[in-house]
């Protein structure tokens, strides 16, 4: 299916961004931002693909997610491998995941989709509203090519760009911090719903040794 295509092209591409943030020239670089920007708003593009076309499904959903989260964490790494924030968003945010989509490959096991898995309107809210995405989407855009511009920018020859550096460095770490708090309250809902739905529920094989 298309939508899974542009799903999967965003991989190949996000390797490329990763080389030109560690190996590209100042020119190639500011390249690469363009280049990150597509890749983030890939995602996007994949989604209203599959809806146009009719082709939503739960591996659809599945791979989506797989993409944005290795997105988010390799960048999140680079980023801070990089010295342009610090080492606990990316712990943050590594910690976060991990335990949210392992809560949720419960419910994937059972058919259900990531993002169907909220029943209370709290819960929906936080993972679901256009708010909280569009807000969480923002914010992480905003900090992966605003950090990689500024990387970009400090290596280009120029004898004003110093001077306004550190304005746009502090920028985006106030950004980049906003990204992780949406982050955390957009992971909430999932260990909720999992800590009500399934604590003391024993699994198969422990029901049958018992």
């Amino acid at each position: 299916m298309l939508a899974n295509w542009i799903t999967l092209s965003r991989f190949p591409l996000l390797l490329i961004i990763v080389l030109i943030l560690y190996q590209g020239s100042p020119g190639i670089q500011l390249a690469g931002v363009v280049l990150l920007l597509a890749g983030l708003m890939l995602d996007t593009v994949d989604g209203v693909v599959a809806r146009k076309k009719g082709q939503t499904s739960l591996f659809g959903s599945v791979l989506d997610i797989a993409a944005d989260r290795t997105y988010e964490l390799v960048l999140w790494v680079c980023f801070a491998d990089l010295r342009m924030i610090p080492v606990a968003l990316p712990l943050i945010i590594i910690a976060r995941t991990t335990l949210t989509d392992a809560l949720r490959s419960i419910g994937v096991g059972k058919g259900t989709a990531p993002f169907a898995q909220h029943r209370t309107p709290l819960g929906r809210f936080l993972v679901g509203s256009t708010l909280m995405r569009t807000g969480y989407a923002v914010t992480k855009v905003v900090t992966f090519c605003g950090l990689a511009l500024t990387q970009a920018l400090s290596r280009s020859p120029g004898t004003d760009l110093p001077l306004a550096l550190p304005s746009m460095w502090s920028v985006f770490q106030v950004t980049a911090w906003l990204a992780v708090l949406f982050c955390i309250f957009r992971g909430l809902p999932v260990i909720v719903h999992s800590l009500r739905e399934y604590w003391g529920i024993p699994s198969a094989g422990r029901a049958k040794a018992s």
